[in-house]
């Protein structure tokens, strides 16, 4: 008799947690079978594979990120946009390891849902650079900048890459108000345009 309110749901909500604590690549199958209190054979019933439970906390990640990124974008436009975004995201992944490392993990191209998930945040992104003056290509070009400054800066982070003494966080801010410079200077410049975007398009 199945555990009563277990279903896959349950499942991966679990894994995603124990994912945070002994980090994603640890998580097995029977980490949250023992954590929602059922014997390993019993997440079958659910998750056919480690694969699938990888794939369900990437795509719950991706989909905490988003939620993230909406709210932290809301009612800001340019610098103060792109700062947010970059805080918020920052400060989810430091927070949730685990989840990170699932949640950059690229979705197999025959993936749809996944693929979908992952583009949610994107138009979010490319209303940010939009506030800085850039569109079409050269926004195509900023909000790529943009996810390199972010994931790169974050990625070294989680890893404890920085060594000397210095507040990671001022440098983060720092790298991010370079970069919002950098954007505003291009902006400044102006230039052609070749291609406008299509809609669904991503960096």
């Amino acid at each position: 008799m199945p555990r009563a309110g277990f279903d896959r749901a349950t499942v991966i909500a679990a894994a995603s947690e124990l994912a945070d604590e002994v980090g994603f690549a640890g998580l097995t199958m029977g980490l949250p079978a023992e954590r929602v209190g059922v014997r390993t054979p019993s997440l079958y019933k659910h998750v056919d594979s480690l694969d699938a439970l990888h794939r369900g906390v990437g795509l719950q990640a991706v989909g905490d990120i988003d939620a993230v990124l909406t709210r932290a974008a809301v009612g800001r436009s340019g610098p103060d946009a792109v700062r947010a975004i970059a805080e918020a995201y920052r400060k989810w992944a430091l927070d949730h390891p685990g989840r990170y490392a699932a949640s950059i993990r690229a979705p197999r191209p025959e993936d749809e849902e996944y693929q979908a998930v992952t583009y949610v945040a994107v138009p979010i992104l490319f209303d940010a650079v939009a506030g800085l003056g850039l569109t079409d290509e050269r926004a195509i070009d900023a909000v790529r900048a943009l996810r390199t400054v972010i994931h790169g800066f974050v990625g070294l982070e989680s890893n404890d890459a920085f060594q000397v003494e210095r507040d990671p966080a001022g440098s983060y801010r720092f790298v991010v108000d370079t970069l919002i410079n950098g954007m505003r200077a291009e902006a400044a410049i102006g230039g052609p345009d070749t291609a406008p975007l299509h809609d669904g398009e991503g960096p």
